[in-house]
């Protein structure tokens, strides 16, 4: 299991994701699962993936390998939108999902599922959930927020905390709590975690970094949310007595 997260904002997007994989509790593997395709002033795709590492591994260097081409109809460089990198990567899931299902199903389940987004010039950032089917949604500001793998744990600080104002660092923190939050309930997920902040119209990935488990911010920012709530609910008012008792 994974998790992995994607924020739209009027002022870019934010993308995280961990790094544990297992087949198994003596077979726990670290793996990166973002991956950047990006043509430097002209666009920079991101995804994140979730499921079944051999179907999503594939489906990703896939997707390197026609970067560029110009005649293979993955090439994500040809792509004119987003939308039409979504319906790239979705049709590759299938097709991964679809030729290896009878040899994998005796095993285990072959399917994924990724989170895709960034900037094409010419159009603003956009974001799309991508199922295990290759189907999609796209993210908007009333959804502004896209999770893969073990997404309820992290859900909630989101959805209390997250607005279409929310700065991009703002936005960053929350998915680090958010990952906080995952980690604490759920041993399939665990740093390293990767964190891209990527501002508008930049077309860069200056603002990307890996959180191990030993990173300075990535502990105060857990001990200071801790000791944050922990005083929080001390100083909330307790529940009213009883006056219907006898």
């Amino acid at each position: 299991m994974t998790y992995c997260l994607g924020i739209l904002l009027p002022t870019g997007l934010v993308f995280a994701s961990d790094s544990r994989s297992n087949a198994g509790v003596d077979q726990i593997a670290t793996v990166r699962k973002m991956a950047i395709i990006d043509r430097p002033g002209d666009r920079l795709i991101t995804i994140l993936s979730a499921g079944n590492l051999a179907t999503t591994q594939w489906v990703v260097a896939t997707l390197r390998e026609a970067a560029g081409l110009g005649y293979d109809r993955r090439d994500v460089h040809a792509a004119r939108t987003m939308l039409d990198v979504a319906e790239i990567v979705g049709e590759t899931l299938r097709y991964v999902v679809e030729r290896d299902r009878k040899y994998v199903d005796p095993y285990g389940d072959p399917s994924g599922s990724f989170i895709v987004g960034g900037q094409i010039r010419g159009e603003a950032p956009r974001l799309f959930q991508i199922y295990s089917a290759g189907n999609f949604v796209e993210a908007s500001d009333r959804l502004p927020f896209v999770q893969i793998g073990e997404t309820k744990y992290g859900k909630p600080i989101l959805d209390r905390a997250l607005t279409l104002s929310s700065t991009l660092d703002e936005a960053a923190k929350l998915a680090l709590l958010s990952f906080d939050a995952t980690i604490r309930s759920n041993l399939s997920v665990s740093p390293p975690i990767d964190l891209l902040r990527y501002a508008t119209d930049s077309f860069c990935t200056d603002n990307l970094q890996t959180f191990a488990e030993n990173h300075s911010y990535w502990q105060q920012i857990r001990q200071d949310y801790g000791a944050g709530l922990s005083a929080l609910v001390t100083a909330l008012p307790p529940p009213p007595p009883n006056t219907q008792a006898n």
